[in-house]
Formats: structure tokens, C-alpha cells, sequence
């Protein structure tokens, strides 16, 4: 019996099942949880310019001794911010971030129990200044490069309203409970809105694309790759897992030591100084004060600090998509030398009432608000490549610096001349300054800026 010879089975070639990319990158989904974050943190720094006046009736603390309070906060903001983006690196954004709201929180919540001024020193000044400090704008710039290869100023831009907005928008509602309910029932609101954020910060937000599987928006192949070849197979390289050798201090403190051998560091600190001084220092803590030294209504004035925020975020994100198209510098010298010109004009408008003209310098001034900050990040980037996010935590520091200085001679300035003018001529001519600094920061050359990036 003849057998028929079987024909070979033809094997149909295996294919690996196609991972389909996310209509929404996960870039997105962190940056969401950033902006939450900023928000939530800036509660807090929304308290101090509409609690001066109830803490001064109560307790009789001088308005440049509770100032001291304030600038302390606003320093060690500024200082703690390069430390925490090395600590970042080394430990990762979310434990770090969860870390600061709790400390913001608990500083927020002990003063409802003090009684005496360095209480308020201790809880405003070095609690809450650590922990917001530990989500500066330096988290920005960390969320920024480690997520995003393109559109990365107009997401500065978008993350930077959020933080500053987020302190004014919120001085209606801290300034009516004040009013109504006291400085305490304020104080524990702002605590238990930082207390809110954790849990999404614990869930949703994540230190690195390849933690998840992915690559940094924009980057040269948007494939989804696996475990640690996530960084070299998407164009992260070590830019998407640069960790702090030798501790976070010595990553910050070496930062520190090569940039401050440029001109360029310098006149971006010096810039950033002046801008702390003429926003944080100045506006933010005692705009309401010297509002309600010309009879304005309290609630008024904390509603007109609130819409400087709402076109703070107008005014920010234009300035990331301009930051995006255009030389860095020269919209530096536009926004400072526009804050001037409108701060000078200010002590012509302060009334008992708000009218047409004051309005206009509330636009006018809130869309200038932190406009200052995609473009100064993106120069620290251009000539400092991947400790561009550390370098910029130490401008930052000079931009609180400025603030906490100035928000204490402030405060002493109206203690002895009985009004806030000379500090609004001042601030005009300090922005004046900075608008000539930042002509005078020259462009890194091209190879240069490739290499960095």
C-alpha cells in the first residue's frame, strides 16, 4: 500500500502583539498632576498679604514683624529650591513632592495654636518656606526636562501660572473666611487643601517616562519602550535618568560652583532678584496692606490680587509660546521694562474704591506677573544643558532673596514713613535695571546649545 508523502505544515509567522500608544501622552498626565500640586501648595502664600492686618489687631505685632515672618518663608523658599530638585533626582519627584505638602500643611495648621511671634517665625517662616520651597519653580523645570522634548516652554509657561495663580486665586476665599470666620478658620482651610493633593500625587505622578514604558514627549521616536532602555531607545539618554552622585547637596552645590564662573549665571540671578523683589516681596504681600491704608475694603483688594492671577495665566503661557519662537532675552527686557513703567503709575490709583484705571493696571500688571519665568529657564537650559533645572533652583533662590528682603523693608518702610509710596518708585526703578541686564546676557553659540541640549 503506497502512502501518500504529507505535505510540511507551513508555520504562519508569530507576530508580537502591537502596543498601542495612548491618544493622550502620559507626559501630559504628569504635567496635569504638577499644575494640581503648584495649586495646591500655593494656597499658603496666598495667606500672608490678607492676614497681616487680623494678627496685628490680634496679637499687636508690628506689620515689619510679621513681615519678618514672610521673608523668611519667601528665603528659604528660594534656597531650598536647588537642594530639592538634586533630592528629586536622587529620590524622585514624588516622594519629594508629597513629602513638601505635608510640611506646608502641618506649618499652616500649628499657627491656629500660637502665641507668639517666633511661633509665627517657626511655622510661616521655616515649615511652610521648606515645604514650598521643596515645589518651587526648579519642580518645573525637573517635570519639564525629564517629560518633554518639544513644547517644553509653552508647558513652563502653563506649570508657572499655575503656581503663581494659584496663590492669588485663592485670596478671595482666605481673605472672606478671615473676615468672616477668623484668621484660624483661613489658616486650617489652606491646611486641608495641601492635605488634598497627596493622594494624587501618591497615585498619578511618576519621576521618569520609563517608570511607565514610555518616551519624553517629542522625542525622536515616539515608540513605547520597555524597562531601561526606555532613555536611549527614545532620545532620553541620560537626561531621563541623571541621578545625584555624590549626594543631592554635593549635585547642588557643584552646580552652583561651575555656573557661578559665568557672566551669564550672574545677570540671570541678578534679573531674577529683582523680579522676587517686584512680585513676591512687593505686590503679593502688601498690595492689600497699602489697598486698606486708602480705605479699600479688604475682600476688594484681595478680589484684585486674584485677577492679577486669573491674567497671570493668560500672560504665562503666552510667554511659554513665545519663549518657544523667539530670542529669550530680548522678552525678558520687554516684560521687566513694561513692570516698571506700571508699578511707577500705582500709588497714582490706590483709592477707596476700585475704578477703570486701577483695573487696567490690574490686567496690565497680571499678565507681566511671572511672564519673566519660561524665558529665564530656557536660557538657564540653553547654557547650563542638564543641570539647567539645578542651576535655575539657584536663580530661584536670588528671586526670593530679593522677595524676602524686600518684604521686610517694606513692611519697616511703611512702620516709619506711614506709606508704601517710595517702595512703588523704588520697584519701577529696580525693574529698569533688570530690563538692561537681560540685553547684555549673551547667546550661546549654536554648537554650543545642540551639545547642551
Amino acid at each position: 500500500m503506497t502512502q501518500t508523502p504529507q505535505r510540511p505544515v507551513r508555520e504562519e509567522p508569530h507576530h508580537a502583539p502591537v502596543r498601542r500608544r495612548p491618544r493622550i501622552h502620559r507626559a501630559w498626565w504628569v504635567a496635569a498632576v504638577a499644575f494640581v500640586a503648584l495649586v495646591g501648595a500655593a494656597a499658603f502664600r496666598a495667606a500672608p498679604s490678607v492676614l497681616i492686618d487680623p494678627l496685628h489687631t490680634e496679637f499687636g505685632w508690628s506689620r515689619s514683624t510679621i513681615s519678618a515672618a514672610v521673608s523668611v518663608n519667601l528665603v528659604l523658599y528660594g534656597l531650598t529650591a536647588p537642594f530639592a530638585a538634586a533630592l528629586m533626582e536622587r529620590f524622585g519627584m514624588r516622594k519629594v513632592v508629597a513629602s513638601a505638602l505635608l510640611l506646608v500643611a502641618a506649618g499652616s495648621g500649628l499657627t491656629v495654636v500660637m502665641d507668639a511671634s517666633w511661633q509665627l517665625v517657626l511655622c510661616w517662616g521655616v515649615l511652610v518656606g521648606l515645604g514650598t520651597g521643596s515645589m518651587a519653580l526648579a519642580f518645573v523645570a525637573t517635570v519639564v526636562n525629564r517629560w518633554f522634548v518639544s513644547r517644553r516652554g509653552l508647558v513652563t509657561g502653563v506649570l508657572t501660572a499655575g503656581s503663581a495663580a494659584g496663590q492669588l486665586v485663592f485670596l478671595p476665599l482666605v481673605a472672606w473666611l478671615a473676615e468672616r470666620h477668623g484668621w484660624r478658620t483661613a489658616t486650617l482651610a489652606i491646611t486641608f487643601a495641601a492635605l488634598a493633593v497627596v493622594p494624587l500625587v501618591v497615585w498619578l505622578l511618576r519621576d521618569h517616562p520609563s517608570d511607565v514604558g514610555t518616551s519624553r514627549y517629542g522625542a525622536v521616536s515616539d515608540d513605547v519602550p520597555d524597562g531601561a532602555a526606555a532613555g536611549t531607545r527614545a532620545g532620553g539618554g541620560a537626561g531621563d535618568r541623571i541621578r545625584a552622585g555624590g549626594g543631592a547637596a554635593a549635585r547642588a552645590l557643584g552646580a552652583l560652583r561651575s555656573a557661578a564662573r559665568t557672566k551669564a549665571f550672574w545677570l540671570l540671578a541678578g534679573t531674577f532678584a529683582i523680579c522676587g523683589a517686584t512680585t513676591n516681596g512687593l505686590v503679593a504681600t502688601h498690595f492689600v496692606p497699602a489697598a486698606q491704608d486708602h480705605r479699600m475694603p479688604v475682600t476688594a483688594a484681595a478680589g484684585l490680587l486674584a485677577v492679577i492671577g486669573v491674567f497671570d495665566l493668560v500672560g504665562t503661557i503666552a510667554s511659554g509660546w513665545f519663549t518657544d519662537r523667539y530670542d529669550a532675552r530680548r522678552l525678558l527686557t520687554v516684560y521687566y521694562g513694561l513692570r516698571g513703567v506700571s508699578l511707577m503709575f500705582l500709588p497714582l490709583l490706590l483709592a477707596d474704591s476700585v475704578h477703570p484705571p486701577m483695573l487696567f493696571f490690574i490686567v496690565f500688571y497680571g499678565l507681566d506677573w511671572v511672564a519673566t519665568v519660561p524665558p529665564t529657564v530656557a536660557l538657564c537650559r540653553e547654557h547650563f544643558g542638564e543641570d539647567g533645572a539645578i542651576v535655575f533652583g539657584w536663580v530661584l533662590a536670588s528671586h526670593q532673596v530679593g522677595a524676602g528682603l524686600v518684604a521686610f523693608l517694606t513692611g519697616l518702610v511703611r512702620d516709619l514713613t506711614g506709606s508704601y509710596d517710595t517702595a512703588w518708585y523704588t520697584a519701577g526703578a529696580l525693574c529698569a535695571m533688570a530690563a538692561l541686564m537681560a540685553l547684555v546676557i549673551r547667546r550661546r553659540p549654536e554648537h554650543a546649545r545642540v551639545a547642551a541640549a
